[in-house]
């Protein structure tokens, strides 16, 4: 039952070129930043990637767009990383552009043993495109398939040794879901504690999901888009 490893690098050290990998946070918040970097520094290639964006130019995902680390993209969102957009609109990326709600359906699907559903999201748009359309109630409906990764990497608050996690506000974001719909789940903690710490009520993704856990250490909290106000004069 014990899942800890010593560190990022050897969590990874089973995932190979061409893997399908599904990476949790919302821009810069709750990526599991030390995986990625260990990621570029074993330099596997060929990646599909499946995670809501592509990070920036020089942190997140960006770091593995940046050494061509990546084939394929699904996500939901381009817009704080220029050599991604240079790379799609070039054709050398393939990208498969997917509204921010289905994404995190799809992926939920896929944690949940669910194949298929059908959305509105979609309907009469590129989005719609070659897929299965299907009336309910006198609305129209697309069917959108289920997202499953071969690993599933996501950042955590707290982890026990068992693998239980706790995500901390806003970090929560796409990382319990992704945790579920992976064949092997890599979590990195900003702390690890034992069984039993964990008050049960408070864990959101729990350990039958995870399979190796890790204490991150050196980790940066950046912000993506920095915005401040004028002072007053």
């Amino acid at each position: 039952m014990n899942k800890v490893f010593a560190n990022a690098e050897e969590a990874i050290f089973d995932i190979p070129d061409g893997a399908t990998l599904m990476v949790g946070g919302f821009g810069l918040c709750g990526i599991p930043e030390n995986l990625i970097a260990a990621l570029e520094k074993k330099g596997v290639r060929n990646l599909n990637t499946i995670s809501n964006n592509m990070g920036v130019d020089d942190f997140g995902l960006g770091l593995l767009l940046r050494k061509g680390q990546i084939r394929s993209h699904k996500g939901s969102y381009v817009g704080e990383n220029r050599l991604f957009e240079e790379l799609v609109l070039s054709g050398k990326l393939d990208l498969e552009l997917i509204p921010q709600g289905t994404l995190a359906e799809r992926i939920r699907a896929g944690g949940a043993g669910i194949p298929a559903f059908f959305t509105p999201t979609g309907v009469g748009t590129l989005v719609a495109e070659g897929k299965e359309t299907r009336e309910f109630e006198g609305r129209t409906y697309v069917m959108e398939r289920w997202l499953k990764a071969d690993f599933s990497l996501v950042k955590a608050w707290k982890g026990d040794t068992w693998g239980n996690l706790i995500y901390r506000k806003t970090a929560q974001n796409f990382n319990p879901m992704i945790a579920a719909a992976g064949k092997i789940t890599i979590a990195e903690v900003e702390e690890v504690v034992q069984p039993g710490e964990l008050p049960p009520e408070q864990i959101h993704t729990p350990s039958i999901y995870v399979h190796r856990v890790f204490q991150a250490v050196g980790e940066e909290k950046r912000i993506e888009r920095r915005r401040v106000r004028k002072a007053a004069a």
